[in-house]
């Protein structure tokens, strides 16, 4: 059992580790499109915090930790600064994450390490699906603006002469 756990722990360290250093590798080398609101990145930073708090929580076995930061992780899902899009993906992502939150919730509310770990690594996943759903859709709006100011500011199309009396 106890084997088991290192092995789900370990398997959790590299799943936080790959997520944060993609999250570093991901910023936008397109001028302005990574730009995101200050209070955006502050939600999203204690979201991590939280995030950590949970791995710590797992590798430890601190059940009460792990329920209070699922708790804290489902309730952000409330906030208004979380409704960055108001599309049905959007909403989908959000609720299957506050699900695989509220999972993890129960699971340290039964001391259930297993379902803890799995009920975290859902809730990862998830996050990094979100992410990548909000870069693209982002990256959509940034090109559907681009190409709306090319068109207000190209010239004119010539006219030929003789089709206009």
């Amino acid at each position: 059992m106890r084997r088991s756990a290192y092995y789900i722990v370990t398997f959790l360290v590299i799943v936080m580790l790959a997520c944060g250093a993609s999250a570093l590798w991901a910023q936008d080398p397109i001028e302005g499109l990574g730009k995101i609101q200050p209070d955006v990145k502050k939600f999203m930073r204690a979201k991590l915090g939280h995030q950590q708090s949970l791995i710590e929580a797992l590798a430890m076995e601190d059940f009460p930790m792990l329920a209070k930061h699922a708790q804290e992780m489902s309730l952000l899902t409330h906030a208004e600064v979380w409704q960055v899009f108001q599309t049905p993906d959007y909403l989908q992502h959000s609720l299957t994450f506050r699900r695989a939150a509220n999972s993890l919730r129960e699971a340290a509310k039964k001391e259930n390490l297993e379902g803890a770990a799995l009920a975290y690594v859902e809730m990862t996943l998830e996050c990094v699906h979100c992410h990548k759903y909000v870069r693209r859709a982002r990256m959509a709006d940034f090109r559907a603006d681009e190409a709306a100011l090319r068109a207000v500011l190209s010239p004119p199309a010539p006219v030929k002469e003789g089709l206009v009396r």
